[in-house]
């Protein structure tokens, strides 16, 4: 129950709320011993709203094992730890990888949203240079930095996802 309330909240709350309650919130509340750093509130508030998300594509991964896989691993007499540590846990692994990487690169632009706070990332100094110089160029090389970032990891995911479905396609022949 507590992980599903979690899961509900913090994906129903956009990550730019988060990023703004913690960066701006936790501060505010003078705590003797809690970090004021923005970079550092930014990081836990991509981490709670992520791992939300990465949660649910577990769950829905573990939930895309077969019923007859469970049943069929019960029959040979694996316990219910057994039957889900080497049955249902390796395939819904193999089911999430795809969407765990276009998390991942999700996450990666996401880190933008942390100029909020005041770091000085790639988006913001983009933003710096541009305000000063009336020149939008910054702006686009910012893109290209997020595109020369990102690009690789798609690919990476396609490629991990192809040689999935090859592997599977090969087991379903023999």
């Amino acid at each position: 129950m507590l992980a599903t309330l979690y899961v509900d909240i913090f994906r129903g709350v956009p990550t730019i709320l988060v990023i703004f309650l913690l960066g701006f919130g936790v501060p505010a509340l003078r705590l003797q011993g809690v970090p004021n750093s923005p970079v550092f509130w930014g990081t836990a508030a991509l981490v709670l709203s992520y791992t939300a998300y990465v949660a649910e594509v577990f769950r829905a991964g573990i939930g895309s094992v077969h019923p007859s896989q469970r049943m069929a691993a019960r029959s040979l007499g694996l316990s219910v730890l057994q039957t889900n540590r080497y049955v249902v846990l390796p395939q819904a692994i193999r089911n999430v990888i795809p969407p765990l990487l276009n998390d991942f690169i999700s996450l990666q632009k996401d880190t933008a949203l942390v100029a909020v706070l005041g770091p000085i990332e790639v988006l913001r100094q983009a933003q710096i240079d541009a305000s000063s110089t009336f020149n939008y160029t910054p702006y686009v090389g910012a893109a290209l930095i997020f595109i020369a970032l990102t690009i690789p990891m798609t690919r990476f995911a396609d490629w991990v996802q192809g040689r999935m479905a090859r592997r599977q396609h090969a087991g379903s022949i023999a």
